[in-house]
């Protein structure tokens, strides 16, 4: 069921990403990336569960944490960017 969650947001990711690179307006573009901002928060968030419950051990959850948390930090970046030179 975990994982089935992870897949689910994390795919979810990649697919908002996608979608915001065909926006059709800055706004357009910031919301569908802030989607995206609030699902890889969620892919973390069942990361960190995957890890409490022995599903990953220690070595693959710095890993992958690690990688979901850079992701999120560019796309806050690219956020932030965009409202930036939006304004």
């Amino acid at each position: 069921m975990l994982s089935k969650q992870l897949l689910r947001s994390g795919t979810a990711v990649g697919a908002l990403v996608r979608e915001a690179q065909n926006a059709e307006s800055k706004a357009d573009f910031i919301h569908k990336l802030a989607i995206a901002q609030k699902e890889c928060d969620e892919s973390i968030y069942w990361i960190e569960l995957l890890k409490q419950t022995e599903y990953l051990n220690e070595k693959e959850f710095e890993s992958i944490s690690m990688e979901a948390n850079e992701l999120l930090k560019m796309i806050r970046s690219a956020i932030l960017t965009t409202k930036k030179n939006y304004k």
